[in-house]
């Protein structure tokens, strides 16, 4: 018997809202599932896309993995080695930085992707699939957004949809250090050291090759001081951040200066407007007030650590997927330098359950080192990007979920069967908060694990 819905069991009244984070977790590992890639920066999926992942190399190739077969690809779904400038060394900024696929994807195959040129200037460009789902039409480039770089470093670099339906941007403040010229607190005709909204599938610039896009009128400058395009402002560097797939909630990860590296949160109700603080604080510590608005017109960072653990953050991704159903709600995160890999949780108020991961996550074969980025599939599962290696690895449970109660590889209504029986006998097993007793949240709890988990 296959897992079944819980109404069907007669049980579904005793669940509680999917997002939930659990007082019992899975104990996790990871497996490398490919190689031989070239400086792999970002692991990205089509929606809806099941069978694939699409891991971008920073001098300028978007490669495909077949995850049914953790196979890659020969053949680069798209090839802009040609027009994409830097990426050829681990410590270079530039390159092919970030790839977004358009929501509608499955039917209108238009995807996009943030790169600097050989210039130096960053381009955010459309592309879109050939008739072979395998290879993108190099042709179609169509420029979206043009934006030039006074220096070779902090050019950010990720782009994805927000649940909202637009395109998210994040801009390093141009470069060299300390912020030389303020960009990231300047918001008038300074599109640097911003987190950018833009509607691609409008145009509100029709006479502008280099910005096809629309200004949701949303946006929280539209109509007073500041520039349209601006939804967050005040980041320095932000690598690699990421929306929550059930909650909507935005999280930033915002590379320091040299002292302080952090973790900025905005939740999905967010309206925009946030000045995360730099250059004039970095991390929670003062960096540069001249000039700065009150700190209590800022937002501070929900997580910091100094650089006696590393000296560049890699923001990753909340645990949704199905075969670690007890972990839903930690977000992984890692840092460059040190390749310390941590986990926590936060329910928009306090930071819990923060722990050190590098050694659980420590795979069998090969070795985690230069963590460029995290990734998620269509199916919530996380995967980390290793730099120097070329190697991708996957987060993955080292033993099944307690939702198999009977231990056979299928979840069925003999699991629930099985759990209340070790509840109703007053089995220590089934006191899955471990609070020390028995009662109807242990119940809830295992009803919930049970409602999200996959064999």
């Amino acid at each position: 018997m296959k897992k079944q819905n819980l109404a069907a069991i007669g049980l579904s009244a005793l669940c509680i809202a999917a997002g939930t984070s659990f007082a019992r977790q899975s104990p996790v590992t990871t497996e490398r599932i490919v190689t031989g890639l070239v400086r792999p920066i970002g692991v990205f999926h089509a929606p809806g896309d099941t069978d694939r992942i699409f891991v971008i190399e920073k001098q300028g190739r978007i490669r495909i993995i077949d995850i049914n077969t953790n196979t890659l690809i020969a053949t680069p779904f798209l090839d802009v080695d040609s027009i994409t400038g830097g990426g050829t060394s681990n410590f270079s900024e530039q390159g092919l930085l970030g790839l977004a696929f358009h929501p509608d994807y499955a039917n209108n195959g238009l995807f996009y992707i943030n790169h600097t040129t050989t210039a130096g200037h960053t381009r955010i460009a459309e592309y879109q699939v050939s008739a072979n789902p395998d290879i993108a039409d190099a042709s179609s480039r169509r420029v979206i957004l043009a934006i030039t770089q006074p220096f070779s470093n902090h050019n950010g670099g990720w782009i994805d949809f927000g649940p909202d339906g637009f395109l998210y941007v994040s801009t390093g403040d141009g470069g060299s250090a300390n912020d030389p010229g303020n960009r990231a607190q300047d918001i008038t005709n300074q599109l640097l050291g911003k987190m950018l909204r833009i509607d691609i599938d409008g145009d509100d610039f029709p006479g502008d090759t280099q910005r096809n896009y629309a200004i949701p009128p949303s946006n929280p400058f539209v109509g007073i001081t500041g520039d349209d395009e601006i939804w967050s402002y005040g980041l320095r560097n932000a690598w690699r951040n990421s929306f929550d797939r059930e909650t909507g909630d935005l999280w930033i990860a915002d590379v320091g200066q040299n002292a302080w590296e952090e973790i900025d949160f905005q939740p999905a109700a967010s309206s925009g407007g946030e000045n995360y603080g730099w250059r004039c604080y970095e991390g929670n510590n003062n960096f540069n007030l001249s000039g700065c608005a009150p700190a209590n017109t800022m937002v501070f960072p929900i997580q910091t650590y100094s650089h006696g653990s590393g000296c560049s953050v890699t923001g990753g991704y909340v645990y949704r997927g199905c075969k670690m159903p007890e972990n839903h709600g930690e977000y992984f995160y890692a840092d460059y330098c040190s390749n310390i890999i941590w986990s926590l949780r936060y329910d928009g108020n306090a930071v819990s359950d923060f722990q050190v991961r590098t050694g659980d996550l420590a795979p069998s074969v090969g070795s985690i080192s230069s963590i460029t980025s995290f990734g998620e599939d269509a199916n919530g599962e996380i995967y980390i990007c290793d730099q120097s290696g070329g190697e991708i690895f996957k987060i993955i449970p080292q033993s099944g979920t307690i939702a198999d109660w009977n231990d056979d590889g299928e979840l069925d209504f003999f699991d629930v069967q099985g759990y209340l029986g070790a509840f109703s006998s007053g089995s220590p097993l089934a006191d899955l908060n471990d609070d020390g007793s028995l009662d109807f949240f242990d119940v809830l709890e295992f009803l919930d694990i049970f409602s999200q988990a996959c064999p």
